[in-house]
């Protein structure tokens, strides 16, 4: 196990194969339908080295998870060399104590280890409100290809349902001004 980040309260490590059921549980207590599987084989993909599993904890419990997929195949920039965060969640009763934001620290600082952008889909309905609000702080912008549906950009005047499938892909640049000044 990895420890990427640690202040004593806020604590950022690789996973470990006893997270996934914890992650289900809790989505599962939301009524949401996860499937065990998916965090199974987030923690298969951390260890064959395709993915970085964030997962986060508070006063000692896990809270929340992030991932990072180091060479994506999908979405506007899949087969570019750039990364992708994917799946960033914060425990309900949590939220407001600065997990979330460190999480993208995290993902965005491995992230700049490989290239100098990295990007994420969000939700566009409601239930992403949130999350829409801290990637847009953070920098984060439309990457211009427009929504996207089932994992195909959604042409003009298509149908589509506001559902967790429709998504609105952001990139952020991880160049720092001062690292271009001479």
């Amino acid at each position: 196990m990895k420890t990427f980040y640690d202040d004593g309260t806020i604590k950022i490590r690789s996973m470990v194969p006893a997270d996934a059921k914890i992650l289900y549980d809790e989505y599962l207590s939301y009524g949401w339908h996860p499937q065990i599987k998916i965090y199974e084989d987030y923690y298969k993909e951390q260890e064959e080295g395709e993915r970085l599993v964030f997962i986060a904890e508070y006063d000692g419990k896990v809270k929340g998870q992030c991932t990072l997929v180091l060479h994506p195949t999908e979405g506007p920039w899949g087969g570019k060399n750039y990364p992708e965060i994917v799946d960033l969640t914060v425990f309900f009763d949590i939220h407001g104590n600065g997990i979330g934001s460190k999480l993208l620290d995290v993902a965005e600082d491995e992230a700049a280890k490989l290239a100098n952008m990295v990007f994420l889909a969000v939700g566009v309905h409601s239930g992403y409100g949130p999350a829409q609000r801290i990637y847009v702080k953070r920098g984060y912008i439309p990457d211009g290809s427009g929504v996207w549906y089932q994992n195909k950009v959604l042409e003009q005047y298509a149908p589509c349902v506001n559902d967790d499938d429709l998504l609105l892909f952001l990139s952020k640049s991880l160049t720092r001004e001062d690292d271009n000044c001479s």
